[in-house]
């Protein structure tokens, strides 16, 4: 995905305002990356044997892919920009990223999923984290 998402910041036919392209690029693809790995970390939270146990789990993953998703399509829309609004969605999703990733680690000694889980929150937290440095 990164490739489109690249090449569709480079038609953009408009200034983008001297955002980092490349920063850009790889934070919407870690908020999709991140919902899908969330998203599927909640279903095979639902498929354990001890579900009771992992509801908060299975909370974090359903708002992190949630915010992660609205996060990805927010920063792939520029015209009428609003560089407040942007941070304030980066800012979520690196907390949600954060709080789902801290979960997830509690649980990924005997979770495969959760251990996929907790690095893609990681990852995500980190572009979030570099493309807020790099709004100024």
């Amino acid at each position: 995905m990164t490739m489109i998402t690249t090449e569709m910041l480079d038609s953009y036919p408009a200034d983008l305002g001297g955002i980092d392209r490349q920063k850009l690029a790889e934070c919407i693809q870690e908020c999709y990356s991140c919902a899908q790995a969330c998203t599927a970390c909640a279903d095979a939270c639902l498929s354990e044997g001890d579900v009771a146990g992992l509801v908060k789990c299975i909370r974090s993953n359903l708002d992190c892919a949630d915010i992660c998703f609205a996060t990805g399509q927010v920063l792939s829309r520029h015209t009428g920009y609003d560089a407040n609004l942007t941070r304030a969605m980066l800012e979520a999703c690196a907390t949600a990223c954060k709080a789902c990733g801290d979960i997830c680690a509690e649980h990924a000694g005997h979770m495969a999923h959760c251990e996929h889980c907790a690095r893609e929150c990681r990852k995500c937290e980190a572009a979030c984290r570099e493309l807020i440095g790099a709004l100024g």
